[in-house]
């Protein structure tokens, strides 16, 4: 007697391949124009924020300029640093314009793949993410930074003039800024921790003093100042974030 030919692992039909083909290769079309979409707004935005540069980069520059002792001035050094700076500029302000349709987008993109008890989280999560981002970029604007530009300017002596590159500045306020934004996100976090039943209140309070030191020692890492009071200043607001986090856990978590 012969041996039964077991087929362990049918082929997939060959329509059925083509359709998975066609749906992956939809998927992709759809990417490219959502993202073309959100280029084409950012640059449009880049356009409207070309008229407003010099007032948007006097906005910007006017921490630096404020902390800077008397008779220091700001300076650039190469051919096109200057430009460069402009073009920065214009493009940050492209890009918080063009921010609502780009959000947009991205949720017009995922949306179809959610859940309908996924998809009302959505509203909480445009207003967390604004508010964080506002949050944390207001208190790096006319806090954190001026604090670190008036340390470094204390450094000065007769003989020599602070006078630092708008380069080297603006990356400062730059990184600064997107820094404390992304900090400034820890309550969105931890709502939706709390709402996939990942994280509770009681967690969070429990593991509050080894937060404090990751925090102190995060604050240390990232200020480029060794003085105890920029590092406080760096720390004090996520230890508030982090309590208000603790509410926000309290408040959406189980109550079991």
């Amino acid at each position: 007697m012969g041996t039964p030919h077991l087929q362990l692992s049918p082929e997939e039909p060959e329509d059925e391949r083509r359709e998975a083909r066609m749906g992956f290769l939809e998927h992709l079309d759809e990417l490219r124009t959502r993202l073309i979409r959100a280029c084409l707004a950012v640059a449009a935005g880049m356009g409207i924020a070309f008229f407003f540069v010099d007032r948007i980069s006097n906005f910007v520059l006017e921490p630096t300029l404020r902390m800077l002792p008397p008779g220091s001035q700001l300076v650039f050094i190469r051919p096109g640093e200057n430009f460069s700076f402009y073009f920065d500029i214009a493009l940050i302000g492209g890009a918080v314009l063009a921010a609502p349709f780009v959000m947009y987008q991205i949720w017009g993109f995922i949306a179809p793949g959610l859940y309908a008890t996924e998809r009302k989280f959505v509203i909480p999560f445009m207003v967390f993410a604004a508010i964080g981002s506002l949050g944390g970029a207001l208190f790096s604007h006319y806090l954190l930074y001026p604090a670190m530009m008036g340390f470094f300017g204390a450094f000065h002596s007769p003989g020599v003039t602070f006078m630092p590159s708008v380069e080297y500045t603006f990356e400062l306020y730059k990184n600064l800024l997107l820094g404390m934004v992304v900090v400034f996100q820890l309550p969105t976090l931890v709502f939706f921790l709390a709402k996939m039943r990942l994280v509770t209140a009681r967690f969070l309070w429990r593991h509050i003093k080894y937060a404090i030191l990751v925090i102190f020692v995060v604050a240390a890492v990232l200020t480029p100042s060794p003085d105890p009071w920029n590092q406080a200043l760096f720390a004090v607001p996520m230890i508030g974030l982090y309590l208000i986090s603790i509410g926000i856990a309290w408040i959406v978590g189980p109550k079991r």
